[in-house]
């Protein structure tokens, strides 16, 4: 019990100390939790580039700090704590699993505001956001099912959530629609960032006769696979990739969170700031397609950029009926799109995919 009171005591003259703090050098504190390194040339890697977009809007008036490589789990609730203690005003948690642990330290310090990318609780003073990535796999989906010889495309997948789920099933129907003969092989990797473990991904779906690789983890290593395997096609995730291009890294799905830390960090300053939902796409400019290269055929390239306006002028959605589920099951009718709430939620393959969703 002693110890108890001893360290109570301690957090508590912590948190009184950053307090006087914040209020000394009238600066707005924003910290940042990142799940891989801010070089993974991808996920991490446009999370800080948002961050560094923040200093240069708001220069002396904000204090940035960040945490880079946090395990999902304890880790992150330490982190996190250890940033509220030190005065931060604003904390952007970026990774799924950060989301119970963003709950429960939200709890703990309700006068601090949490942000947290991709997750689906909220509070008082946490809100969530993410964006439509879906919408940019079903640009890829177009151009692989355009480009694949052997009509097997590779896509290396994270976690079975909702997010990764939904971007296979865009992709595959778009590849589809285009190409109806177009098989896709699924290698679930079980992490967000393992060079190591997505070039062995990338190396067996070449194995397999994939000639196409899409990916939903973070890291380079499955360009350089490809490239060292070569006439491989690949994309770039979260961020643009472009040192591999034109090939075998053809296009990729940039995420620009630059503009969300603005007004959120703005917000907080003006004192605006409310909990709130936000899910984005290519029409707000939260998801970006990367320039589609000179190894695509010009007219490929067209069809890619004409569904890419399409879908930002609401004119074309990557979930329109007829789709059944795998198991034959009707899900939409003919013209029907897709509600939020089931893509929020979506744990299923549609029809023609092969293999079943891990637990």
């Amino acid at each position: 019990m002693l110890r108890r009171t001893f360290l109570g005591a301690t957090a508590l003259a912590l948190g009184l100390a950053a307090a006087a703090h914040a209020q000394d050098d009238g600066k707005t504190k924003v910290g940042f939790v990142f799940v891989g390194p801010v070089g993974d040339g991808g996920w991490t890697f446009e999370h800080n580039k948002g961050r560094l977009a923040l200093e240069e809007e708001f220069g002396d008036k904000i204090e940035t700090v960040y945490k880079e490589s946090v395990p999902e789990g304890a880790d992150a609730e330490r982190v996190m704590t250890q940033m509220a203690l030190s005065g931060a005003d604003l904390i952007f948690s970026t990774s799924f699993g950060y989301m119970d642990p963003t709950i429960n330290v939200a709890k703990k310090f309700p006068d601090v505001k949490f942000e947290h990318a991709t997750g689906y609780k909220r509070a008082d003073n946490v809100s969530t956001y993410s964006a439509r990535f879906y919408e940019g796999r079903a640009v890829q989906g177009l151009i692989a099912g355009h480009l694949t010889q052997s009509n097997k495309i590779g896509y290396i997948a994270s976690f079975p959530i909702p997010e990764v789920i939904r971007g296979i099933n865009a992709a595959y129907l778009a590849a589809r629609e285009v190409n109806p003969e177009v098989e896709f092989n699924i290698v679930w990797a079980f992490t967000w960032f393992d060079p190591a473990k997505e070039a062995d991904a990338a190396k067996a779906l070449i194995e397999q006769g994939a000639d196409v690789i899409l990916q939903h983890t973070d890291s380079t290593a499955p360009q350089a696979a490809a490239e060292a395997a070569g006439d491989v096609y690949t994309f770039g995730q979260a961020s643009d990739m472009a040192e591999y291009a034109p090939m075998p890294r053809v296009s990729s799905i940039i995420d620009n969170w630059a503009p969300y830390y603005i007004e959120r960090t703005r917000a907080v300053m003006d004192g605006t700031w409310e909990s709130q939902d936000t899910w984005d796409g290519i029409a707000p400019g939260m998801v970006e397609i990367g320039e589609i290269s000179d190894a695509v055929p010009p007219e490929v390239k067209e069809k890619a950029l004409a569904l890419k306006e399409a879908i930002a002028a609401g004119e074309a959605h990557p979930f329109t009926g007829p789709i059944n589920k795998q198991d034959g099951s009707a899900w939409l009718a003919e013209g029907e799109t897709a509600d939020d709430g089931t893509l929020a939620g979506m744990d299923f393959y549609v029809e023609g995919l092969k293999g079943e969703i891990p637990n």
